[in-house]
């Protein structure tokens, strides 16, 4: 049964007559007629007897006539809320961020969404930026806020850009590093190869390394205190205006940069809730 069947069944219940039901549905009187054949071969029952004041519907075409009707009024019903879903996305959103974007960024940006759409819920992985493109990359999450610039096919949008800085309480000379005390911290990968790729086109002798901690927010808190200078992302020393600093450059005097992205397959905007929280990205409402 098609949809157009159901409002042949529905119209010919109304008007009691082939030529009239033919008319409002602009269809011709032989097609109706065939249409009607097709139906009872369908269900296998005789559905109307020609009257002398048009048809009468037997109990069985009675009982298909009212159906009509209701199923009908459920497909407009389904149709209705498949509209207003489209309005209003709900379900599970599976996102993936690094632990400084978790930390810093993550929150008031989901808190906004949802307040835009109650009905999403979020299920979040943390983790270094690497683990986050490998999560993306497989589908275990939706969308993964990376840092750093990654070997990435599918699609993405830059969020910010960020500098990186020689920091310290106290004055201090780019070319006096290699003699201060630095405080290193564990961070991915990509960013560590950033440092280690900016110290050796500079200085010849490695750095004199008093503490390692376990993240970068620990490092600044350690500089802060006097115990040593830090090389650190702009985005961390955000309200920090008591530090000196100094931004690296690389040897054709361009600042160094880190980008932060977000990373999403394109089959992804198929899922109506995907598509609106990469379009509330990427219209910088966060």
């Amino acid at each position: 049964m098609e949809y157009r069947d159901w409002e042949i069944l529905k119209e010919l219940y109304q008007q009691k007559n082939i030529t009239k039901t033919a008319a409002v549905l602009f269809i011709s009187q032989p097609a109706l007629t065939n249409r009607l054949k097709q139906i009872q071969d369908e269900f296998g029952v005789k559905i109307m007897n020609p009257g002398r004041r048009g048809v009468e519907f037997t109990a069985e075409g009675e009982y298909l006539a009212k159906s009509a009707k209701r199923v009908l009024e459920h497909y407009q019903n389904v149709k209705a809320a498949l509209t207003e879903i489209s309005k209003n996305p709900s379900g599970i959103l599976r996102i993936g961020a690094s632990n400084f974007f978790t930390k810093y960024k993550l929150g008031p940006m989901l808190k906004k969404f949802q307040s835009k759409y109650p009905e999403v819920e979020f299920d979040i992985l943390t983790g270094w930026s690497s683990e986050i493109v490998k999560a993306v990359y497989n589908q275990d999450i939706h969308i993964g806020f990376v840092r750093g610039d990654y070997k990435w096919e599918g699609k993405k949008h830059l969020l910010f850009e960020e500098t990186m800085s020689v920091v310290s309480v106290h004055k201090i000379h780019l070319a006096d590093l290699p003699n201060e005390s630095r405080i290193d911290y564990q961070t991915d990968s990509h960013l560590k190869a950033i440092i280690d790729d900016w110290w050796k086109e500079h200085y010849s002798d490695a750095p004199s390394t008093s503490i390692e901690v376990d993240d970068v927010e620990t490092c600044k808190n350690m500089v802060v205190n006097g115990i040593g200078y830090g090389i650190l992302p702009s985005e961390i020393l955000k309200g920090t205006n008591n530090l000196y600093k100094i931004e690296i450059t690389n040897r054709e005097g361009e600042r160094i940069k880190r980008n932060t992205w977000m990373y999403y397959n394109e089959e992804s905007l198929e899922m109506n809730l995907i598509k609106a929280f990469i379009d509330f990205i990427e219209a910088g409402n966060w």
